[in-house]
């Protein structure tokens, strides 16, 4: 008689605990990048609360990969039926792969990616084709002889898993092109932008390099470096960044940050919940990459953009 039984309303019945683990970078203020995401989160954990899902939410240092590793191993003592995780340091993130695929528990990625591996699910941007957009921007808008600087922020940048594809994209876009008098590009690597020499490493830098066209950054800190240009009066200088954030915003609005390139936080939180309860509770099949759009947010269109 074709007779399927409705697994919400079983699932209801049941009144069963569903445990999904998160782990994502703390957030150290309301606006801060990873405020986003984990709105997202909680609205799915909400929504989701009625079947008995719990989402237990775990924080590391994204200066700190040991902070990393131990909240890995809290969440493994916990045994969740899922886990939802930024696999921000590389070498770190194979481990904790390796135990969830040694204890059969699912994950999803959330924000980047990572290749040759069992994962569920990957929710969130194309950090390679991210970093290729980033330079056809500047391509379109700079001189041919232009000097372009890629600035990465944080400690082992070696490690760091998103940042990397995008430079790679932004490098690779480049050395594709065939243009004489192409543009080039330098990188720089500053840990610890609160340091009080920061200004003076770029300071340095730029005048190494005899001055530059443009400067791109690789994260949500593109801020800083607008903080740098405007005490340097160097407005002729083009700035992008990623990430719409209240401080890369204020910046956008002045014209010192000429593009932002966002990645819509709020539904990878979401959807990474909204994936797992599909897989464990409601046994769909899910999607293995779900790349979410790659927008570009100008002063012009800023009031008229809805993460």
């Amino acid at each position: 008689m074709d007779y399927r039984p409705n697994i919400l309303a079983s699932t209801l019945a049941s009144k069963k605990t569903h445990t999904f683990a998160v782990l994502i970078p703390e957030v150290p203020h309301p606006e801060a990048y990873w405020s986003k995401p984990l709105k997202g989160i909680s609205e799915a954990a909400t929504e989701l609360q009625q079947y008995g899902v719990v989402v237990e939410t775990h924080y590391f240092s994204q200066a700190n990969p040991t902070s990393f590793r131990k909240k890995a191993e809290e969440i493994l003592k916990q045994n969740p039926e899922g886990v939802v995780f930024a696999p921000f340091f590389s070498r770190e993130s194979i481990d904790f792969i390796a135990q969830l695929n040694r204890h059969r528990i699912p994950y999803v990625f959330i924000d980047s990616n990572m290749g040759d591996c069992n994962k569920l699910s990957f929710i969130g941007q194309n950090s390679f084709q991210c970093g290729t957009l980033a330079a056809r921007l500047f391509d379109i808008s700079l001189p041919h002889d232009s000097k372009i600087l890629i600035i990465h922020f944080g400690k082992e940048l070696d490690n760091q898993n998103h940042p990397n594809q995008r430079e790679k994209g932004f490098l690779n876009y480049f050395e594709q092109s065939n243009e004489q008098g192409q543009k080039r590009t330098h990188t720089l690597k500053i840990e610890n932008p609160n340091n009080p020499d920061f200004f003076t490493v770029i300071d340095r830098e730029i005048e190494k390099l005899g001055g530059v066209n443009g400067i791109f950054v690789t994260n949500s800190q593109v801020f800083r470096i607008a903080q740098y240009l405007e005490s340097k009066n160097m407005h002729h200088i083009r700035l992008i960044g990623h990430d719409l954030i209240q401080q890369n915003v204020e910046y956008l609005k002045t014209g010192l940050v000429d593009f932002l390139i966002c990645q819509r936080p709020e539904e990878q939180g979401h959807r990474a919940i909204q994936t797992l309860f599909d897989h464990i509770l409601l046994k769909k099949q899910v999607k293995r990459d779900n790349y979410t759009s790659i927008d570009i947010v100008t002063k012009e269109n800023l009031d008229f953009y809805k993460e």
